[in-house]
């Protein structure tokens, strides 16, 4: 890996030209004379492209096809739990799932998906003609499919190798258990995961870069938009974080495969490694969320036909949550024994960090109060986004608090914290982004009745499944088993929760469904944007750059002789 980074390093530095499209060695002679030249076609644009379109496109195709693998194996995980004993898959198989789920959601969708939306705005939002460095753009991208094949490789191989298995270490991978597991798969998946930490801080560096750097004359900090800052800050987390998690990968390795003993309990310890993964795991769930909440910022006040209220404090929540997200780790370890002092500590900061959080919430709910709100589908989506962080954000500071989380700690009630956040959050912001700048990418119209179906199976599904959940953990169900048993708590507690969550699943995969039929079938064969502003966003003063930008691209396409009327 290292010789691999060294010479792609060698081969970066001998690019003359960061922003040239041609090849290495020279200007094209259409550059040379000021002419403009066209794409390739076919396979070979999606190839070699540096285009930060493109390799937003990219990024998406590649995010959707991650969030297939990992919401396959939740299904098969909740339909293994809708009666007590393992009589599915079984407990290994079922392990194997749950890790490729959590590792394939958080690190192949989640990052992946952010920087798909990140890569086809951001220049827009700002001025810019492209990314900074756009060959790091694609070279970043292109780390990510063997990532994914290493990751997933233990599951692949496992039916045709027979002494590899999918791991089995939940995606802490907590030593012993990920030391001890003689599994070539969890060397595959830790090996996969360094490779998307390499691409995750490339990412960040050029977003970095671009952010400062490359923003248009009139973009200012006090104007630039919610979404570039909250991007800007997530790039900041990554790079504190990432490079830490990878250190900690290289020694889980060492100790895999040289005899090392960073993580034996005559070395370091196991507690060695909790406090490494969660300096890195915390600040994880606000890369993930930041980003979310700038698009909602973004969006919401669009459809409410305001500006955002309370613009400056939505920007210092954001890097309030930047700075403090590197200050709450250890609440993940409150039962470990650590001292009671440093514990409090902890608890004191993780509860102070739900105030940033807080302000932006009553900022978007106060943007609402007595706005003109359309109900369109991103409009769905930002207020399902609100709803669901709330129910996320209110058991997060539960578990905060010391003696709750004692009790709370490693039951289902976790799960339904993470969820609300990360499916009912992060997900329904991604879903208003794809909706609302639908016409921007595609030049067509999704159907409208379809998205709405899509936010309610989405919406109803993502309560339905977790909030069920909430209860388990109060009644001590465990989270990570495959199987239960009844006689624990009132009879049958645990399968009826359990039959009702798996419900909730299903009518999640079949919103998601009905959006993968609407995005596919829409972006071929939907109705064309006639108005340059689909919006309409022009009589409220709230329209952004990047719709500038669409409005040049429809007249350019006018002009030149495009299709302007509507194909049903």
């Amino acid at each position: 890996m290292g010789l691999l980074l060294v010479g792609v390093g060698w081969w970066v530095a001998r690019l003359e030209d960061w922003h040239s499209y041609a090849p290495a060695g020279g200007q094209s002679g259409a550059e040379a004379t000021g002419t403009l030249t066209e794409k390739p076609s076919g396979l070979i644009r999606w190839l070699t492209t540096v285009d930060h379109k493109d390799v937003g496109l990219l990024y998406g195709v590649f995010a959707l096809v991650s969030f297939a693998w990992g919401g396959i194996a939740v299904l098969l995980m909740r339909t293994e739990l809708v009666t007590p004993p393992v009589d599915l898959l079984g407990a290994n198989f079922y392990n194997a799932l749950m890790t490729t789920h959590g590792i394939t959601m958080l690190f192949l969708f989640g990052t992946p998906i952010l920087a798909s939306i990140s890569n086809y705005l951001i220049p827009l939002l700002i001025g810019a003609d492209d990314m900074a460095f756009p060959r790091i753009n694609a070279i970043a991208f292109w780390l990510l499919p063997p990532a994914a094949l290493l990751i997933w490789g233990g599951v692949l191989l496992g039916p045709f190798v027979g002494d590899v298995s999918g791991a089995q270490t939940a995606w802490t991978m907590y030593p012993p258990l990920s030391v001890e597991q003689a599994n070539p798969g969890v060397d595959l998946m830790l090996l996969g995961l360094h490779l998307s930490g390499v691409s995750a801080t490339m990412g960040a560096i050029n977003f970095i870069a671009t952010i400062i750097a490359e923003r248009g004359e009139d973009v200012g900090w006090e104007n630039l938009d919610l979404f570039s800052w909250t991007v800007l800050v997530q790039s900041g987390q990554i790079l504190f974080s990432f490079p830490l998690l990878g250190s900690a990968l290289v020694m889980l390795l060492l100790d895999r495969n040289f005899g090392t003993a960073f993580f034996a309990v005559e070395g370091g310890g196991p507690l060695l490694w909790q406090h490494l993964f969660w300096f890195f795991g915390h600040p994880e769930v606000y890369i993930l969320v930041l980003p979310p909440m700038g698009l909602v910022s973004l969006i919401l006040p669009r459809f409410a036909g305001r500006k955002l209220f309370g613009f400056k404090f939505v920007v210092y929540s954001t890097l309030a949550l930047g700075v403090l997200s590197f200050g709450v780790w250890a609440h993940h370890m409150f039962a470990t024994g650590i001292d009671p002092r440093v514990r409090a500590s902890f608890m004191a900061v993780s509860i102070a960090i739900a105030v940033p959080s807080a302000v932006k919430t009553f900022n978007w709910i106060t943007t609402m109060w007595n706005g003109r709100v359309r109900l369109t589908a991103p409009m769905l989506f930002c207020v399902g986004f609100v709803a669901n962080f709330i129910v996320g954000g209110v058991t997060g500071v539960f578990e905060a608090a010391i003696p709750v989380d004692l009790v709370l700690h490693d039951t289902y009630h976790v799960v339904a914290h993470f969820h609300y956040v990360i499916m009912g959050g992060i997900a329904f912001a991604v879903f208003a982004a794809v909706y609302y700048w639908f016409p921007l990418y595609t030049g067509r119209w999704y159907q409208r009745t379809l998205a709405k179906w899509h936010f309610w199976l989405s919406m109803v599904g993502t309560n339905v499944t977790f909030f069920p959940m909430i209860l388990l953990g109060y009644g001590g169900m465990p989270r990570r088993y495959a199987g239960y048993d009844l006689t624990v708590g009132p009879a049958a507690y645990f399968a009826d929760l359990h039959q009702v969550a798996t419900l909730g699943v299903y009518l999640l995969a079949l919103g998601q469904l009905v959006f993968l039929w609407n995005v596919v079938q829409s972006w071929l064969e939907g109705p064309r944007v006639e108005d340059p502003d689909p919006w309409s966003l022009e009589e409220d003063g709230l329209k952004t750059k990047e719709w500038a930008w669409f409005e040049r691209k429809v007249e350019t396409a006018l002009a030149d002789g495009g299709e302007s009327g509507e194909e049903e």
